[in-house]
């Protein structure tokens, strides 16, 4: 008898709890800011952080992990200095051909043109003109370097893109391809 007034009363607590439960409205949320958190707006003045200010600035004088500076500065002069005496770190086992080839195709061939003479798809376009054929320019391996790293002209800076080992890949192939059209 006393099992029987256990499964009546287990029946009963159990319908009792299923019939307060709204579909509509959610369960109680056990730390709720964990899903509802406080939407800050981007660059914006906030107390979450230090003196007001979106977040802290690194460091003065800190690089992110794996970057290595390059102290040519961006001038006529640095560019000549980087033409005459800037040689590549890479030996031929580390330069790796068909890598560089491939971020040639894809970074540069595109006003280039695959073969390095200036004929690239956005050259016959006409969205730009000017853009030079290899075999025309006296280029060396720290002329290619430099200008991959900061730019020149209507050619942007390809740093953010390329590591500093695959710019220096990318200065083989293009002195590859500049051998190829001087034959």
């Amino acid at each position: 008898m006393k099992a029987l007034y256990k499964i009546v009363a287990l029946v009963g607590v159990s319908i009792a709890a299923t019939s307060c439960f709204d579909k509509s409205k959610p369960n109680y949320q056990f730390f709720p800011n964990m899903y509802e958190s406080v939407a800050y707006e981007t660059y914006s003045q906030s107390s979450a952080f230090k003196g007001g200010k979106e977040g802290l600035k690194p460091a003065h004088g800190t690089i992110k992990r794996g970057f290595e500076p390059y102290d040519i500065p961006n001038t006529p002069e640095g560019y000549a200095l980087a033409k005459a005496n800037l040689k590549s770190p890479l030996d031929s086992l580390s330069v790796d051909a068909e890598k560089g080839a491939e971020l040639f195709n894809i970074y540069c061939a595109i006003c280039h043109g695959e073969k390095g003479d200036g004929q690239g798809n956005l050259v016959k376009r006409e969205k730009f003109l000017g853009v030079p054929n290899y075999a025309d320019r006296e280029i060396t391996e720290g002329s290619i370097f430099h200008v991959i790293t900061y730019g020149l002209n209507s050619m942007g800076s390809h740093a953010n893109q390329l590591s500093q080992k695959e710019r220096w890949m990318v200065t083989a192939h293009v002195l590859k391809l500049k051998g190829e059209l001087n034959k």
